[in-house]
């Protein structure tokens, strides 16, 4: 009877063994336990993809947001007043809605603290006295968040062969080093003169595109126009 009890006590006993040695070998091969920290695994966007709208700002400076006109301020009665999608700014403003349209980017203005006369000729006068003395107007608006942005925009009229002096205000603030600035402008026939050119030497670090140019009289009807440039640049939203 010792004799059997034995022989049963050690076939148990070599189960038993086995049975640990198994358990040692699937724990040692398997990294994943109860205690081993959680993997988290973050999707990147796939290659080619491009962020648009949100990392896009279009700011512009535009005579018709930036004088003392009166609240039933006629159109017509001036070739730089325009009201697009019922609110009131200039022939700027608008190929600036035109560009947020086209890009989904967001509109910044440009204002100054002084407004400009409410008439266009006398308004003309002081941007001559402003370039005649090389005074930076003092600007009323500022970016606040400028680190999300890529690409910006920048738009104003040519006034006396150049960017009114208050676009020399609004580089002297900002410095777009590693950024794409893509100008762009309206006027009566002179395009951008030699604006790119000075806006290449105060913001050497920054790329800046050759950018797109409308005649004062086309650009209530340019919205085609620039949503095909938009699209060129491969911006669109």
């Amino acid at each position: 009877m010792k004799k059997i009890t034995a022989l049963i006590l050690s076939v148990v006993l070599v189960f038993s063994l086995a049975a640990c040695s198994n358990t040692q070998q699937n724990d040692a091969s398997d990294p994943v336990s109860s205690e081993a920290p959680s993997l988290v695994i973050e999707s990147t966007p796939a290659e080619g993809t491009e962020t648009k709208g949100s990392n896009i700002l279009i700011a512009y400076f535009t005579y018709g947001e930036n004088a003392e006109l009166p609240d039933d301020v006629d159109a017509s009665a001036s070739a730089s007043i325009q009201i697009f999608n019922g609110e009131v700014t200039g022939n700027t403003g608008v190929m600036a809605r035109m560009i947020a349209e086209a890009s989904g980017g967001e509109l910044f203005s440009i204002r100054t603290v002084e407004p400009y006369p409410n008439n266009y000729n006398d308004t003309v006068e002081v941007g001559q006295t402003e370039k005649n003395n090389g005074i930076h107007p003092e600007l009323a608006t500022h970016i606040e968040n400028l680190d999300q942005y890529d690409t910006i925009f920048v738009g104003f009229p040519n006034w006396w062969y150049g960017m009114p002096m208050v676009m020399y205000s609004f580089f002297d603030e900002y410095d777009f080093s590693g950024k794409t600035v893509i100008p762009f402008c309206t006027s009566g026939g002179s395009a951008f003169s030699d604006a790119i050119d000075e806006i290449k030497n105060m913001e050497p670090d920054a790329t800046i595109l050759d950018g797109l140019h409308i005649g004062s009289s086309s650009v209530t009807d340019a919205e085609s126009r620039v949503s095909e440039w938009v699209q060129g640049l491969g911006l669109s939203k």
